[in-house]
């Protein structure tokens, strides 16, 4: 018997597919979106062994893409019991010297489809009275990071967000956290 099901966002790789593989472990059907599809059905077949498991590639970075994973969702007629909000990018660049179109990008992923999803998902968690969020912030959260400011800035939104929302949900049933890694081995840091 399971627990719930976890909705995990940029279940590709690094942080992600960790977390995508921890939830299995701990009994979670998950619910596992990208946008590389071949990746999720290798991670999907590995753990459809234990739990249930269901892919939905989708791109949040596109503006699109928040609407079509939660159309997707709702087709497959599940209740998501824990979001995880992981899909993230980053680039490494002077402001001035950037090319708009990422730090749009950027936004678009790291805050907008965060932001979009927290609030959809939310609603129905909180008319249960049971629900947990995890947002995937950063170290750099904390501080301005030259040469990374939008990134930076993006990952202080994520967190002052969910500090924000945690005293909103207090006495509802539904928990959020902040998860703020350090530099981390992923491939977000290698490209």
């Amino acid at each position: 018997m399971t627990k719930g099901i976890a909705l995990i966002t940029g279940a590709s790789s690094g942080i992600g597919e960790a977390l995508a593989r921890e939830f299995a472990k701990q009994d979670y059907d998950l619910i596992i979106t990208a946008r590389r599809r071949d990746r999720l059905e290798a991670l999907a077949s590995e753990l459809s062994e234990h739990v249930s498991v269901d892919i939905i590639t989708c791109d949040l970075g596109a503006t699109t893409g928040p609407a079509t994973l939660i159309k997707a969702i709702d087709t497959l007629g599940k209740d998501v019991d824990i979001l995880v909000n992981n899909a993230g990018i980053a680039h490494s660049d002077d402001f001035h010297c950037s090319d708009f179109q990422q730090v749009e990008q950027l936004i678009g992923l790291n805050i907008i489809a965060l932001a979009n999803l927290t609030h959809h998902f939310i609603q129905p968690m909180v008319k249960r009275g049971a629900g947990k969020i995890l947002n995937v912030a950063s170290v750099a959260a904390f501080q301005p990071v030259p040469s990374m400011a939008a990134y930076a800035a993006s990952k202080a939104f994520v967190l002052s967000l969910t500090e924000s929302l945690s005293e909103e949900l207090r006495g509802t049933g539904v928990s959020i956290t902040a998860l703020c890694p350090g530099l981390t081995k992923t491939e977000l840091v290698e490209d």
